[in-house]
């Protein structure tokens, strides 16, 4: 195949075609992609064929339930997200020369930062900063450091001990943490810390199997040659407190985040203090470079690093 002059190719590949082409792979289908553009499913399909054509390739094999990438609709893939995101920090660079810092950042942040601290530090941040606007998702760690690296993402927040090789992190917060139990039970009179094996004879309520908590609760487990008696599987903290409230199991969750459950959602529950130096977490901020993130991002990368000596009391 011949390649197309470098001129003739820019001419005929336009950047509305890019961002419906990244719409289609993030939904996987034609018409959900139509439905969130407000566009007609069928121009899309028109934009995508011309596309093809452009590039003398298939980009998607489509079938019945929607579509999926080629091997080089995935290559354009990560090349349409990075001239897009290219494009989304030139506007927003450009749009700082108006009257004081304007912009908007996206933010993914894992359940620890976003129960634990995230809420005071942004709340702070916005009363501060009201032309800046923040769009912030939870996902898992591993998620987050994904959406980082593909630019989905401006900043993440959440535990980046692997993974971080070809990004840049700073710390942010250090969070601990602990083992939540019915009130009175047998583990409380081990004494105000227990080691993690000590659990392992009572079954458990557990966070989804790719968290960072379930990934070092499993390798600590299999470390001793022992297994977890995993109950039941949930996906956040306030339904890990309902279970063991109603005596499906033990669970091990950020102690901050118990603590401010702790009145509400974790009544008669107890928390119990983890020996193991894993307990003990470093919640990072991770951008792809942080010198080259627009006036908006970086201000709010200030404002979250002045805070992360802070100390943040503990309820008794």
């Amino acid at each position: 195949m011949s390649s197309l002059p470098d001129r003739n190719f820019v001419r005929r590949v336009d950047l509305t075609s890019l961002q419906l082409f990244v719409a289609v792979c993030e939904l996987g289908s034609i018409g959900r992609a139509a439905e969130r553009e407000f566009i007609a499913a069928s121009a899309i399909s028109k934009r995508l064929s011309d596309l093809e054509a452009a590039l003398h390739t298939p980009l998607l094999y489509r079938h019945t339930r929607g579509v999926d990438l080629t091997p080089a609709g995935e290559s354009l893939l990560h090349h349409a997200r990075s001239v897009l995101y290219s494009l989304e920090k030139m506007q927003g660079e450009l749009s700082e020369y108006a009257d004081g810092v304007r912009g908007h950042v996206r933010v993914h942040a894992n359940i620890s930062a976003i129960v634990q601290y995230l809420p005071e530090d942004l709340g702070v941040f916005t009363r501060e900063h009201e032309a800046i606007k923040i769009d912030l998702e939870e996902h898992l760690s591993s998620e987050v450091l994904r959406a980082v690296q593909e630019g989905a993402a401006d900043l993440g927040i959440c535990h980046a001990s692997q993974g971080t090789h070809e990004l840049q992190a700073l710390p942010y917060r250090q969070d601990r943490l602990a083992l939540v139990v019915p009130a009175g039970h047998p583990l409380t009179k081990l004494g105000p810390a227990i080691d993690f094996i000590s659990t392992l004879d009572f079954d458990h309520v557990g966070l989804h199997t790719n968290s960072s908590i379930y990934v070092a609760m499993h390798q600590a487990a299999t470390e001793a040659g022992r297994g977890i008696k995993l109950r039941i599987h949930v996906t956040g903290l306030d339904a890990m407190c309902r279970m063991i409230q109603n005596g499906l199991g033990i669970g091990i969750m950020p102690l901050r985040a118990f603590e401010l459950m702790k009145g509400g959602i974790g009544a008669g529950l107890a928390s119990v203090a983890l020996k193991d130096a894993w307990a003990v977490r470093q919640i990072q901020l991770v951008a792809r470079d942080f010198s080259t993130l627009p006036v908006a991002a970086r201000t709010l990368v200030t404002h979250l690093r002045a805070g992360a000596d802070a100390p943040h009391a503990l309820a008794a």
